[in-house]
């Protein structure tokens, strides 16, 4: 075991504090990471907040984890000490199922264990990211590539892969047309990735504050959902929406700006239920949907992707310290895109 410093919420909507917790010994199959950066995902906020179901206290959370390998297990063949790697939203499952077979493991029929709040098989609490050090299964670690930083590719390991996986899955590509609702955490690598791939693609937010950024991270065209002629402008013209905001929206409305076949792809996630006219998906064939992250293949992909096109995630870097700050401050939509920590400030 090893006693390592971190950041964690003693309880259901408390602060996040500085502790101490334990790590497992290196087993034979697990690398030691030296934590540098990790993002913070509103997915943290969620659950640090018992927004989503009652979580396991105190939790230590972060699930966008950049850092260097400092030991290996004896059986370990996928990485050595001093590489670059990663962690995401995961740290096992059950890598026996046909999703897992796959490597599909978000999807695994007995669920996957979960970087933190979530119970490892090892019976004990995982703890996430805003800590200086973690033990993972050499399966679930994945490779920086020299193309980049650490500290822009740390949230990669979520809002990249939540919205690099539906992208190519739906085939966000030439000819098609992708429209992009919100531009946060998620939507701004949405953006990114959609327009690396050869996709037109607009922005639907709010309003137009965030218009310059949006064009420059590589939208063709940016409305405002606030003003209801973006409804009539916009009906039947997209093939792909994804929609990266975690608060119930007009799903009617929405569904009506896509093309015959179309889809909408929520990655998400409200805490309160959301409600659903299924008669705005009659006439065109549209279609309502999901994605949850990625498996660890498509999460390897994702991150060779980005180093191929230069893409990494725009970030704010802050200390510790400052973590409560950035939850109200993500809460506010008040982050260009990212806030990331710098570990050694724990």
């Amino acid at each position: 075991m090893t006693t390592v410093a971190a950041y964690a919420a003693p309880a259901a909507k408390a602060p996040l504090e500085r502790t101490t917790i334990e790590r497992r010994a290196v087993g034979e199959f697990d690398v030691l990471i030296d934590i540098r950066f990790a993002g913070i995902c509103h997915s943290d906020i969620h659950q640090a907040r018992d927004g989503w179901r009652p979580g396991t206290f105190p939790m230590v959370p972060g699930h966008e984890i950049a850092g260097v390998v400092s030991e290996v297990g004896p059986g370990v063949t996928r990485f050595a000490v001093g590489d670059r790697v990663g962690v995401g939203c995961m740290v096992d499952s059950c890598r026996k199922c046909d999703n897992c077979e796959a490597g599909l493991q978000q999807y695994c029929v007995e669920g996957p264990t979960w970087t933190y709040n979530a119970v490892g098989k090892d019976g004990e609490a995982t703890q996430g990211g805003y800590s200086q050090k973690i033990v993972v299964d050499e399966n679930y670690v994945v490779r920086v590539p020299e193309g980049l930083s650490l500290d822009v590719a740390a949230p990669l390991l979520c809002a990249g892969i939540t919205t690099y996986s539906p992208l190519k899955h739906w085939n966000a590509g030439p000819g098609k047309k992708v429209a992009v609702v919100g531009l946060g955490g998620l939507g701004h690598m949405g953006v990114k990735i959609a327009h690396a791939l050869g996709a037109e693609v607009t922005v639907l937010s709010q309003s137009l504050r965030k218009k310059d950024d949006g064009l420059k991270l590589g939208a063709d065209h940016y409305y405002a959902t606030s003003d209801p002629q973006t409804f009539e402008d916009l009906k039947g013209t997209f093939d792909l929406i994804l929609n990266t905001v975690s608060a119930p929206l007009d799903f009617g409305g929405f569904l009506s700006l896509l093309r015959t076949d179309g889809t909408l792809v929520n990655v998400g996630l409200p805490e309160e239920p959301v409600r659903i006219v299924l008669q705005s998906l009659f006439g065109d064939r549209r279609s309502m949907s999901s994605s949850g992250i990625g498996g660890i293949p498509e999460t390897q992909e994702m991150l060779d992707f980005c180093a191929e096109h230069g893409l990494g995630a725009e970030i704010e870097l802050i200390s510790a310290s400052e973590i409560n700050d950035a939850y109200e401050r993500v809460l506010a939509s008040d982050v260009r895109y990212r806030f990331v920590i710098d570990t050694a400030t724990i």
